[in-house]
């Protein structure tokens, strides 16, 4: 037998006189062309599709070909294509692989033919089908196109922070944990500490030596997480004397402070006032400090531990809304009432994590009396309060056992109608509970009219609408 050489995909190939395929009948060869590809096409001198050979059935639809000209089977770029197959074919020289998309059913699928021709003028075209590698091609394409568009969204991100980060004009230092070395410092903080390039420099060294210790203490406590009050140290070039804060904050595996530096008045707490806000921060219960726009300006653990924030410098400015309550309803009606009553005491509503969980909560909140109209919000989880509480049974109503009564008594459809003037009334009720007797509130809970409810009020003897608040309705 002569030695076989490979094809141009790397497919060994045996010569065309090779003493093995002497003496192979007709049927035994187009056995062998059938499996040697997805698909056969046996095509005449005038590219007349003559026979087809489909052994799979993704690709049975290519049997209605029998007849059509090769080219009115294929896309308009691929012509060219089975055009030059078509005039190359031959019995000596070696083909390569052509890609040639073909018009299906549903969509274009493409094929990869090999074309020879036979001593009788005729041509075999075999074809694999290449679906499958072309599905993979476009998966690996979008792949490659997200990851682009994550790598530019990153890059715009980076560059955002950097340029709030040098063009801020307060000092601030990004310090490694690790070796408490200077990662990052800005030109405010540069000149603040008069040092020139100060990045890989030990942050301990900047302060003087008399309170270097205490720093020390303030950067243990803050690498645990806790939020621990400011403190005042000295500069070691300057000698002015500066109010540090600090947060604990990850990027990976690798943990960093980030600090912040005052030249203004440093903090003076007393003991008690210390002891206090460390209280409120470990509280069971969260609690929310926000501004007049409901954007959170500080909170507690608990807080974190319920909306499932691994830090609290995340939520500093986001609106309190994206965790608290039903859009546009809950916290318009907390607002309402302490501007009516001072105070807001045990609203039900929900507070959403951002793992997309959410929770029952009882929300109570106050507002301060400056100017800014700050606002705190307690919340405690409502499982948690009926886990304290001692299990009770509670009867229907009255009026639900007596409409169980009528049965057999009047038609269903009286009873239904009885029933339904039941479940209203008590919907009705739960809602002025909720909003506290504003029935404008209630109104927009239950999806009525302002003079819907005012009728149904007066139908079921909840009390009676004024007639201008129905007039203004």
């Amino acid at each position: 037998m002569k030695q076989s050489s490979p094809d141009d995909d790397g497919t060994p190939r045996l010569d065309a006189d090779s003493p093995m395929l002497m003496g192979l009948d007709v049927a035994s060869v187009a056995r062998l062309v059938e499996a040697s590809g997805d698909l056969a096409l046996l095509v005449d001198g005038e590219g007349v599709i003559r026979d087809v050979a489909a052994p799979t059935a993704d690709l049975a639809e290519a049997r209605q070909w029998v007849g059509q000209s090769w080219s009115s089977v294929v896309t308009v770029e691929s012509r060219v294509k089975v055009e030059e197959m078509l005039a190359d074919a031959n019995l000596t020289a070696a083909q390569r692989w052509r890609q040639v998309n073909h018009n299906g059913s549903a969509s274009e699928f493409p094929i990869r033919f090999k074309a020879i021709r036979l001593a009788n003028g005729t041509t075999v075209a075999v074809g694999r089908d290449e679906r499958a590698t072309a599905r993979l091609q476009q998966r690996l394409l979008q792949v490659q196109q997200s990851l682009e568009r994550d790598y530019l969204r990153l890059r715009q991100a980076e560059s955002r922070y950097r340029l709030l980060f040098e063009m801020t004009a307060e000092p601030m230092l990004i310090i490694d944990l690790a070796t408490l070395r200077i990662r990052e410092i800005n030109a405010a903080g540069v000149e603040l500490l008069s040092g020139g390039n100060l990045q890989g420099q030990p942050f301990v060294a900047q302060a003087a030596a008399a309170d270097r210790d205490q720093l020390i203490a303030f950067v243990g406590a803050v690498s645990t997480g806790t939020t621990v009050a400011p403190i005042a140290v000295s500069l070691a070039r300057t000698g002015a004397e500066v109010a540090l804060s600090a947060r604990l904050f990850r990027q990976g595996s690798d943990a960093y402070l980030l600090v912040q530096m005052s030249t203004g008045d440093a903090p003076r707490i007393g003991e008690t006032e210390r002891l206090t806000l460390d209280m409120v921060k470990r509280l069971p219960d969260a609690l929310v400090l926000t501004d007049d726009r409901l954007d959170i300006l500080d909170a507690n653990d608990s807080f974190l531990e319920m909306v499932q924030a691994p830090a609290l410098a995340p939520l500093i400015g986001r609106p309190l809304g994206e965790f608290l309550g039903r859009p546009g309803i809950d916290l318009d009606l907390i607002r309402a009432q302490v501007a009516d009553h001072r105070v807001a005491r045990n609203v039900s509503t929900i507070l959403r994590g951002d793992d997309g969980g959410q929770e029952e909560v009882e929300v109570s909140a106050v507002r301060s009396g400056d100017k800014d109209n700050h606002y705190a919000f307690t919340m405690r989880l409502v499982a948690r309060r009926m886990r304290d509480l001692p299990p009770v049974t509670r009867d229907l109503p009255r009026s639900v056992e007596q409409l169980t009564e009528l049965v057999g008594r009047m038609p269903l459809k009286d009873i239904v109608r009885e029933s339904t003037d039941l479940i209203e009334r008590l919907c009705i009720e739960a809602a002025l509970t909720y909003t506290s007797n504003n029935r404008a509130s209630a109104a927009e809970i239950l999806g009525l009219s302002r003079q819907s409810l005012y009728s149904k009020l007066n139908r079921h003897g909840l009390g009676r609408a004024d007639e201008d608040e129905i007039t203004s309705s």
